[in-house]
């Protein structure tokens, strides 16, 4: 599914329809929102927009004429305000309406912006079944509307939902249905949306309890597929729960006509859960080709320097799609050692992408010469390093601009966090692929994807040598960066759990290891708010999730420690 796609997301729900007929399906579920994609964000605020999805709506309603299938999808109701809305639709007539009750409002989530909260309860009864509908955060809610169908005697729980990735997430996600499950005694099933929006990516995941917790069925991440599983309404435990006193009416619609006929056994697809780091690597693979292919790109191009963020952004785009349409650039400069030169060969011979090298000593040269008297010698080189960054970002936007790829850029969290990047040199481009990853955890994907190959995909010289910007002789990274082992917790701890200085220092960090860091943060936001988009995949991205004031003179006061 694609944001405004009507056509596109038209056509796919057509497909999943015809294929769970032919496995006699009584009820189909499409995710949260399916008709206009997911977060359509302020197209919500143009009525065309809100028109066209009712109109894509009608025509899935008459699709299902004449079909012995209950359909359950997402779109935008229409009432006296907007509404995030699950149509249940059959043999041409819609049956009834659920509107979404809570409403997210933390991280990368803006309901409230955009939509009224949901007053309706209804449960459908589909075959004797009384199923309770409900959309994403309702389900996450303790005391949202779920318990109150439960209490009103439903016999199966279905939750549709566009719950984006983030490290953790995936098991979180299951730890809580199995939970509610459990707790609630009736059979949960739980289906999410798949594919990259922008910076989120959506793992699918979606996954079948029965009521003692116990896993039925389980779909594989980031692949889309139809999930096909019986839930037998004489196998349901029913039992009491305690969940509190049921507040507000809650209304049974009955679908009628459903026939039984021949049911092809089915047996239930449960599918393992990927490993850390190959969930992590996924999400990117499905991040990158989603943003590329969406967005109407043929080839991307990337500056390759022989480090390893280049060196793993490059496998990244050549496993995502495919080694034809991608392009590196080497472009070496009187810093360039003799090892990063032969790292980007053996790199690109071993991706089979295509490699152009275009050294820049001509262009830095006659930089110098025209700006040489004008640059403060109070720098200490800085503009003259930044000059070589933003001579290969001006080369790789040429490309861009002469052939119409798009420019991936190859920062990483650590860098971003701490401003060790060059606004329109490095940071130039259309896409961060790793723009959410630490530095040690590029390292940690590298050697993963090398061990994956069962060789050195990523040559071993890149992952054993001190990582450097290679802009001034001998550089390293540590001479401006506490060590990445160290400045990645910190940051973790600052970013993503919200720790003073204090609480970071008594974690065992060094505390001006700490003040550094936190105040290259601080310093640096305005370089991160002109940052290219990039997949989310920790739970605090620099992105929507990281709305921080560029113009800020609050300062943590820090007691003597």
């Amino acid at each position: 599914m694609a944001v405004g796609d009507f056509n596109g997301n038209y056509e796919k729900v057509k497909e999943f329809i015809d294929e769970a007929e032919r496995y006699s399906v009584d009820l189909i579920c499409f995710p949260e929102l399916t008709l206009t994609g997911y977060p359509p964000e302020d197209l919500l605020l143009r009525r065309d927009f809100i028109d066209d999805n009712l109109a894509v709506l009608n025509e899935v309603v008459a699709f299902t004429r004449g079909r012995n299938i209950v359909v359950a999808i997402g779109y935008v109701d229409v009432g006296d305000g907007l509404y995030n809305a699950l149509a249940v639709i059959y043999d041409g007539e819609i049956k009834g309406v659920y509107h979404k009750v809570s409403l997210p409002n933390y991280g990368v989530f803006d309901e409230k912006r955009y939509f009224s909260q949901g007053k309706r309860l209804n449960i459908f009864a589909i075959r004797g079944t009384k199923v309770g509908f409900s959309i994403c955060e309702d389900i996450w809610d303790p005391y949202g509307p779920v318990p109150r169908q439960v209490l009103a005697g439903v016999d199966l729980l279905v939750n549709v939902s566009a719950s984006p990735y983030h490290i953790s997430k995936i098991r979180l996600r299951e730890e809580m249905l199995r939970v509610r499950a459990r707790d609630f005694r009736v059979p949960v099933v739980y289906v999410n949306l798949i594919g990259g929006q922008d910076e989120l990516v959506f793992d699918g995941s979606s996954v079948v309890f029965d009521p003692k917790g116990r896993t039925v069925a389980r779909a594989k991440s980031f692949e889309e597929a139809l999930l096909v599983v019986d839930v037998e309404p004489n196998i349901i435990y029913k039992g009491s729960s305690q969940i509190g006193a049921a507040k507000g009416k809650v209304q049974e619609v009955s679908i009628e006509g459903l026939s039984i006929g021949e049911k092809p056994p089915i047996t239930p697809v449960i599918c393992e859960p990927l490993p850390f780091l190959e969930e992590v690597y996924q999400a990117l693979l499905l991040g990158t080709k989603d943003y590329v292919r969406k967005n109407g790109f043929n080839k991307v191009v990337i500056g390759l320097s022989g480090g390893i963020d280049s060196s793993l952004v490059a496998t990244i785009a050549a496993d995502a799609l495919g080694p034809e349409k991608v392009v590196g650039v080497f472009m070496p400069s009187r810093y360039t050692s003799e090892e990063s030169s032969q790292a980007v060969k053996q790199l690109a011979g071993n991706l089979g992408i295509e490699l152009y090298i275009i050294p820049i000593e001509p262009v830095f040269k006659s930089y110098l010469e025209l700006l040489g008297v004008y640059l403060s010698k109070a720098s200490s080189g800085v503009a003259e390093e930044n000059l070589q960054a933003r001579i290969r970002g001006n080369i790789l936007m040429a490309l861009s601009n002469s052939f119409g790829w798009l420019v991936l850029t190859t920062g990483n969290k650590s860098e971003l966090a701490c401003g060790y990047a060059t606004l329109y040199g490095d940071m130039a481009g259309g896409f961060a692929v790793i723009k959410d990853l630490p530095k040690t955890l590029v390292y940690e994907l590298a050697r993963w994807r090398n061990k994956k190959a069962g060789r050195d995909l990523i040559p071993q010289i890149v992952l054993t040598r001190p990582p450097s910007a290679e802009l001034r002789p001998g550089q390293k990274d540590t001479d401006d960066l506490p060590p990445y082992e160290v400045l990645d917790p910190i940051m973790e701890l600052y970013v993503e759990e919200g720790l003073s200085i204090e609480e970071i220092v008594k974690e065992g960090f060094d505390k001006g290891y700490v003040e550094n860091v936190v105040q290259r943060l601080k310093n640096s936001e305005y370089k991160r708010r002109q940052a290219p988009p990039g997949i989310k995949v920790t739970p605090r991205a620099f992105g929507k999730d990281w709305r921080m004031p560029i113009t800020n003179r609050w300062r943590p006061f820090v007691t003597k420690m």
